[in-house]
């Protein structure tokens, strides 16, 4: 979560949070608000008396009043940062982060990209960019201490790219060996990254409403404001979409010859499909796939405790129940 965080804040909004190594105090304050408003607002599904709590100012809707206040500071507190920092710097054209775009483009239209507009954009990215990587990448690791013969695949498509890992390696050195060219060649990762999502999609379940009257393919007719949800979760599990061993871990399934081959987004619906499809599905996937080569490239995992019983907790996204204690041993000393 740190990780990912720290991620998106860099590449979204052009600002060094440091939540991984833990220097930021303000960036810890924000996650652990974040994520308290996250589950706060899914227990709303739970609470048929949560507008009643709202009304009277009471307890989870008191709660998560404090946490959402604790987020809005901080975002602001970013926007204001980054319109001092533009105006310091300028016309010049260094603006590579996101944000910065959107704060320039803001010069044009004040009254519509607002500061109300800036921030919901700031957390529309934080929302798509953190939990989502982050829990993917929780169940990867999981599923591949589970699979130790798909570990060694992966690890072995690293060595074949990368190389062999050498005693005093330096991970900057590796990491800045990590190009576009490298990671399409990553055929075997890719695979076994997508075979995590069919398996624990992070939104196991997702919906649209109709703008409109409509007949879905199979002939139901549906009317404006209908809402209709499907389950990536189940349907990534369906034996009649991915065979007899549709519950088994097998990233085999997505290659032909060595080669991925991607399925239909209307059969792997993790990232909806269509028009609607997520815009940051190839990003999401080259984030995962630098992690992954990168901590696999040094070091072999293994679960700290063999014999713990996983399972996710109920929130809105798909994320594994408490902590998981892994092993990493350095490849260095094979």
């Amino acid at each position: 979560m740190k990780c990912t965080l720290d991620s998106i804040f860099e590449v979204g909004f052009g600002v060094e949070l440091n939540c991984l190594e833990g220097s930021s105090e303000e960036g810890t304050e924000f996650m652990k608000a974040f994520d308290t408003s996250h589950a706060l607002i899914w227990w709303r599904f739970l609470d048929p008396f949560w507008k009643l709590r709202r009304f009277f100012h009471i307890g989870s809707e008191a709660s998560l009043i404090k946490q959402i206040k604790v987020v809005d500071n901080f975002v602001h507190q970013l926007i204001g940062k980054k319109r001092k920092l533009l105006a310091l710097k300028g016309n010049c054209n260094d603006k590579e982060d996101i944000l910065s775009r959107f704060l320039t483009e803001s010069e044009k239209e004040p009254e519509k990209m607002n500061d109300k507009y800036l921030r919901d954009i700031i957390l529309n990215f934080i929302i798509a960019g953190k939990d989502t990587t982050a829990g993917t990448l929780s169940w990867f690791f999981y599923l591949l201490c589970k699979n130790p013969l798909v570990q060694e695949k992966v690890e072995q498509e690293i060595r074949d790219v990368f190389g062999e890992v050498h005693t005093g390696a330096g991970i900057d050195d590796f990491v800045a060996k990590i190009s576009d060219t490298n990671l399409e060649k990553m055929h075997y990762l890719h695979a076994a990254l997508s075979e995590i999502i069919r398996l624990y999609p992070i939104l196991p379940v997702d919906g649209r409403c109709a703008d409109v009257d409509d007949t879905l393919p199979d002939g139901f007719r549906i009317k404006r404001g209908d809402e209709v949800f499907y389950t990536s979760y189940a349907m990534g599990r369906m034996t009649c979409l991915w065979g007899d061993d549709a519950c088994n871990f097998r990233p085999e399934r997505w290659l032909n010859d060595g080669v991925f081959q991607p399925q239909s987004p209307f059969k792997f619906t993790a990232f909806h499909a269509g028009p609607r499809i997520c815009l940051g599905k190839e990003f999401a996937y080259r984030q995962m796939k630098i992690l992954s080569i990168a901590l696999l490239h040094f070091f072999r995992f293994k679960l700290a405790n063999e014999t713990k019983k996983l399972t996710y907790k109920s929130l809105l996204t798909l994320h594994i129940d408490g902590e998981l204690p892994l092993c990493a041993v350095s490849r260095t000393n094979f």
